[in-house]
């Protein structure tokens, strides 16, 4: 089956765009918060061991100690800024995730019923896609681990797989299916 060439997204494009030009700033900032910060170093040491003849020019004395001040300011401020960034991500990747999760349990409902699963086949085929054993299974439904294992041979005839894996693999191939539709 041919694909269609994947288009670029335009929001992806300007995002990237964005990113980038933030980050030469970020860059520019730290560059100044380096020179500043290591002119008050060499200025504290000089003071110290008497190593400057001569004092600077108070201007740009002055100059320097603004731009160290903006530097730290728009750092603060850039800072702040991608800690927010991050958040709306995690929130975002959050919200995918439990979208993913629903999806995926609409897919098994809907499988169980194409099935024909009773109600305890739905849960022992629910805790095995868990990946849960037999035996743990048959404690959590206070039955023999033999029901269980009974429960899931009727679930693997039902669904026309030979095992777990395969039961599984129904499940992981729809979902990729349908995520590249």
């Amino acid at each position: 089956m041919a694909t269609a060439a994947a288009k670029p997204n335009v929001s992806d494009t300007a995002t990237f765009t964005y990113t980038l030009r933030l980050s030469h700033l970020v860059v520019a900032i730290l560059v100044v918060q380096v020179v500043c910060g290591a002119f008050f170093i060499f200025d504290i040491l000089s003071s110290i061991f008497g190593l400057r003849a001569s004092p600077i020019n108070w201007q740009l004395r002055e100059l320097i100690e603004i731009s160290a001040v903006a530097g730290l300011l728009l750092g603060s401020v850039l800072g702040f800024m991608a800690l927010r960034r991050t958040e709306n991500r995690m929130q975002k990747a959050e919200g995918q995730v439990r979208l993913a999760s629903g999806a995926f349990m609409e897919v098994v409902e809907e499988h169980y019923d194409r099935w024909g699963l009773t109600p305890a086949e739905r849960d022992v085929a629910t805790f095995a896609i868990k990946g849960m054993s037999l035996q743990e299974i048959a404690g959590l439904r206070k039955t023999s681990a033999g029901t269980i294992k009974a429960q899931t041979n009727a679930i693997y005839r039902k669904a026309n797989v030979s095992g777990r894996p395969q039961l599984m693999s129904l499940f992981v191939e729809e979902l990729i299916a349908n995520d590249m539709r």
